[in-house]
């Protein structure tokens, strides 16, 4: 049967649907933002048959006799809120299994919260998560988000994780095997305006089909967040973990797919990135960034929303390379920087093509700013940032930072950004990359021009040929034996 998002549920009716269903029971514990969640099952009726125990453990020695000393030494991450799942939900199966085991399905609900401080001087945000059965005596499945609180007063916030709080319990028992409504109703009775989840996770038998890559592009592609980022081995990331206090290098493209001149891009601009004066070589990220509009680019014969295999295809070449991914809703570089300043103050890099750089350049780009360009850079330079341009192509010459020309009323502006060392050439490069296109790449894999095998780094063609990416296939064999490339 189909999942229904049934959007006009409010809070309280979700806790009393909850409430009333006798196989669920467990316990909640919250630390860092009242007890709101446990608050709107209490407030809905019907409580005493859904909730086992609620309790928080405000005080830093309580937290950490009950639920262990992390090693990190932070009460509002990750491993503190595992920790607390791991504790509460193995005391509902030691105590209660036998007693109710066969006809219950236990849940353990756990959050750590920062709300916003009598001084509004904090950053607020906060791990939730629920552990909990499918099935009387099943295993247990996790879903773990990262929610940024964004009013401006405290009750507010607190308000707000307890609506977050029943919406994802409700979704864990009603809405589990639609990970797309899961995630679309984790908002209900919220806004955007209000939290941001720019990380979720799922985990367990319960969850096998699910992708956690692919929730990260959701909670971009609905509005949730404005950042997704996870690793090499596909393990989504808070972008404030996975950010904070990182000298930051990115490479913005469509990777569709990755070819020899990303690499070339890639290898020189962060060579040259690490000659910076002052740079902790030990903590540099290196990013690969997809917007969402490049990941909507499509043909004019294609669907333009967001083809989600295509953007694992482009994924799984990138995490096998190594990289750090990011999916970003920022389209323009100076709200991309701003965004990172707030979660680093150290130096940062961008490796850019020189189409970029004209793009950057391109005042028709800023007429929705007050201040256009001027207000634009203002962002982008003022930080500590510095571009790196790769050299372009065009018509026989190689046109790079000497060779550009901007409108006559920013000379001076550019010039001032070139003296103040916010603009650089990449000055090692392979020339014969210059000639790559992507798009053309594309075409050659589609067509079967075996040519360009020699155009993508091999491990990227050994993935496209073994995983048939980007429209490669083979024909049955021939007559002689011999495969041919379609």
């Amino acid at each position: 049967m189909d999942i229904v998002h049934d959007k006009t549920l409010a809070t309280k009716q979700k806790a009393l649907f909850i409430n009333l269903d006798k196989d669920i029971y467990g316990s909640f514990a919250e630390i860092g933002a009242g007890q709101d969640v446990a608050g709107n099952f209490f407030k809905a009726g019907g409580a005493s048959g859904t909730i086992a125990k609620t309790m928080s453990a405000y005080d830093m020695f309580y937290s950490d006799a009950i639920y262990g000393v992390s090693s990190d030494k932070r009460y509002v991450s990750e491993m503190r809120l595992l920790s607390m799942l791991e504790h509460e939900y193995g005391l509902l199966i030691e105590r209660l299994a036998d007693k109710r085991g066969a006809t219950t399905k236990f849940f353990a609900f756990s959050d750590t919260i920062a709300a916003l401080n009598y001084q509004k001087s904090n950053d607020a945000h906060g791990w939730m998560g629920v552990r909990f059965q499918l099935e009387p005596n099943g295993l247990y499945n996790d879903v773990i988000l990262h929610v940024k609180l964004l009013d401006n007063e405290n009750t507010l916030q607190q308000q707000a994780v307890g609506v977050l709080g029943v919406n994802l319990m409700y979704a864990c028992f009603n809405y589990y095997s639609d990970p797309a409504i899961f995630i679309r109703s984790l908002m209900d009775d919220l806004s955007t305006d209000r939290i941001q989840i720019d990380m979720i996770r799922f985990e367990g038998p319960g969850f096998v089909h699910v992708d956690n890559r692919l929730m990260s592009l959701r909670l971009v592609k609905f509005g949730f967040s404005d950042v997704a980022v996870f690793g090499p081995e596909g393990k989504n990331l808070p972008p404030m973990d996975a950010l904070y206090k990182k000298n930051i290098v990115v490479i913005r493209g469509r990777f569709r797919p990755l070819v020899n001149v990303h690499m070339d891009m890639l290898k020189n601009g962060v060579k040259q990135f690490m000659e910076e004066p002052g740079l902790d070589k030990e903590n540099v990220l290196v990013i690969a960034e997809l917007t969402l509009q490049a990941l909507k680019e499509r043909n004019a014969t294609e669907k333009e929303d967001i083809d989600e295999k295509d953007f694992l295809d482009r994924v799984d070449i990138l995490c096998s390379l190594g990289q750090t991914v990011m999916i970003s809703n920022f389209h323009e570089y100076y709200k991309l920087v701003a965004y990172l300043s707030r979660i680093t103050k150290l130096k940062m890099g961008m490796v850019l093509g020189y189409p970029n750089l004209e793009y950057i350049f391109g005042e028709e780009h800023y007429k929705d700013l007050p201040g256009g360009i001027l207000e634009s850079f203002a962002t982008l330079f003022s930080r500590n940032v510095k571009l790196f341009i790769y050299p372009t192509l065009r018509n026989g010459v190689i046109l790079n930072c000497l060779r550009f020309s901007p409108p006559p009323h920013l000379i001076d502006l550019y010039r001032y950004l070139i003296a103040n060392d916010k603009i650089e050439d990449i000055t090692h490069y392979n020339e014969r990359h210059l000639q790559i296109q992507t798009d053309n790449v594309l075409m050659m894999i589609k067509e079967g021009n075996k040519a360009w095998e020699d155009l993508v780094p091999p491990e990227v063609a050994a993935i496209i040929k073994e995983r048939f990416l980007f429209g490669y296939h083979i024909d049955n064999k021939s007559a002689d034996g011999e495969q041919q490339i379609a």
